[in-house]
């Protein structure tokens, strides 16, 4: 199989089981890349971000202003550079991203458990 192929269906299995968990927070998967990305660079600029979250940088706006709007974001001017945007997660915004790490870690574990040969040498 393509590995491109396979991303992609890897992906929409796991938009379809953490949407349960987004639609509790009136947030979308695109949002989750922003958030995911933000928990590994906290404070980032916003051109950054769009490539860290592989989403474009028109769209980015609309994303963090949503997350802004339901209190995950924080997005401040930069002391040094009043010209540029940084953001960052907020307190309620970390929790979120611990709640969906987890939750994609045990998705994970159920593909990986499904995808292991049994005994008899043949994929669960």
């Amino acid at each position: 199989m393509s590995e491109s192929l396979r991303l992609k269906r890897a992906e929409q299995a796991m938009r379809r089981r953490l949407q349960p968990l987004l639609a509790e927070y009136d947030i979308g998967f695109e949002h989750w890349l922003v958030l995911a990305a933000l928990a590994e660079t906290p404070g980032v600029r916003m051109s950054d971000l769009a490539e860290a979250a592989v989403l474009p940088p028109a769209t980015l706006t609309r994303h963090v202003d949503r997350l802004v709007e339901t209190a995950l974001v924080v997005r401040r001017i930069d002391a040094e550079d009043r010209r540029i945007a940084l953001v960052g997660l907020s307190a309620r915004g970390a929790t979120l991203v611990a709640q969906l790490l987890a939750a994609e870690q045990s998705i994970q574990a159920v593909r990986s458990n499904l995808a292991a040969p049994t005994a008899t040498g043949r994929r669960s």
